[in-house]
């Protein structure tokens, strides 16, 4: 007899877990391992938010339960946040929610808005939890075709007619996961309108809204006018403020929507620790100068990379946002071979493209997230490498 469900028993084994299996095998080994694999940021969170933290910790009434929706003091910040940054106007009352960072809202988003069977356009290429999160709601996952030929934007018409009659909802992610994609306010005047026509959800996933690079500046689906009526857009200070444990995110947009995940969400958690809540939104009103200097390290590092990257004949486009690279494998490798050989010849650990479903296949991914000496290292072991260059 087993205790465990049909569903769990079901899912494909997450493949940064096995990676980071893998990583204690070789470190054991006496490996000198350098993961970029997981885009987690390696740079501390500024001063100024654990400041916060730490003054509200020592507030007994902060260890409170927070109300479900988040406190509101961290719901006006969203909304200053979106004014100063979007000249978006939000209701931080109805329009405004606090998620336990954007990947537990988007999870959850799933349950509180389709039923078993609906159907959920998913960016293909695009970050393996969307399709997870549908499976989990027992919806299913049809791929919205993202091509590189294209500037990784949707390709609606290659969407066949069955799917887009079955589905509820349509995923979108810029700046994207993983292919670093960004776009212009055309993308999403696009997505809105195809969302509209046909009577489709839009959940926009902005969690690198903040690492642009070049002078760029990353819109919000809240921009295009009328978008509140079929769009929700999830926002997380997880890499903008390298707050990836704090867990702390926001969705904002549709209310019907918006009071849907907040019912759900108050039958499984309380929302996050209010001292944590309270610290988000010092950030969010903050001038983002910590954002800025952060940027110019990843910028910096990106073109590092990326120029060596050329000088060995690995094809990428340089990006303007996220904390990734995008390359092509060498010719010779599918996506897991070439990753392989970085791991077992080199000690270095990337993202085989096709971890990012079938259409990420000849790519591998890379994070940003080790200082510029370990790059330097991770360059000079690559540059070693047999049959690497092309």
């Amino acid at each position: 007899m087993s205790f465990v469900s049909d569903k769990v028993t079901h899912l494909p084994p997450y493949l940064f877990s096995e990676i980071q299996q893998k990583k204690k095998t070789l470190q054991a080994e006496g490996v000198d391992v350098i993961d970029l694999g997981i885009g987690a940021p390696d740079m501390p969170t500024p001063d100024f938010i654990i400041d916060r933290l730490a003054e509200e910790s020592r507030i007994p009434a902060n260890h409170r339960y927070s109300p479900y929706r988040g406190c509101t003091e961290f719901r006006e910040a969203v909304a200053h946040f979106y004014k100063k940054q979007y000249n978006v106007d939000l209701d931080p009352e109805t329009e405004v929610l606090a998620v336990i960072g954007s990947k537990e809202g988007i999870a959850n988003l799933m349950h509180a808005t389709i039923n078993p069977g609906d159907t959920v356009l998913v960016p293909a290429p695009g970050y393996p939890v969307y399709g997870t999160a549908v499976d989990l709601a027992g919806g299913n996952s049809a791929a919205l075709p993202l091509d590189e030929t294209n500037g990784y934007v949707p390709l609606y018409n290659q969407v066949d007619h069955k799917s887009i009659n079955q589905a509820t909802i349509m995923l979108l992610n810029y700046p994207s996961n993983p292919t670093a994609a960004t776009v212009n306010d055309d993308t999403f005047l696009e997505a809105v309108a195809f969302a509209r026509k046909n009577q489709l959800l839009l959940v926009h996933d902005a969690a690198y809204d903040m690492i642009t690079f070049h002078g760029y500046e990353s819109p919000s689906v809240m921009q295009v006018p009328g978008a509140k009526s079929h769009a929700v857009e999830f926002g997380s200070l997880s890499k903008s403020f390298n707050m990836t444990g704090w867990r702390i995110g926001y969705v904002v947009g549709n209310k019907e929507v918006i009071n849907a995940l907040a019912t759900f969400k108050s039958n499984i958690d309380t929302s996050q620790f209010l001292p944590i809540q309270k610290a988000a939104a010092t950030a969010l009103k903050s001038d983002f100068s910590a954002v800025k200097r952060h940027n110019a390290i990843y910028q910096q590092r990106m073109e590092k990379l990326y120029d060596t990257f050329r000088e060995m004949g690995i094809e990428a486009t340089k990006p303007n946002g996220t904390i990734f690279l995008w390359a092509k494998v060498p010719d010779g490798f599918t996506s897991t071979s070439f990753a392989n050989k970085l791991l077992d010849e080199a000690g270095v650990i990337v993202t085989p493209g096709n971890a990012f479903g079938s259409r990420g296949e000849g790519y591998f991914r890379v994070a940003l997230t080790v200082t510029t000496g370990r790059l330097d290292e991770v360059i000079r072991r690559m540059r070693q490498l047999r049959g690497v260059t092309n």
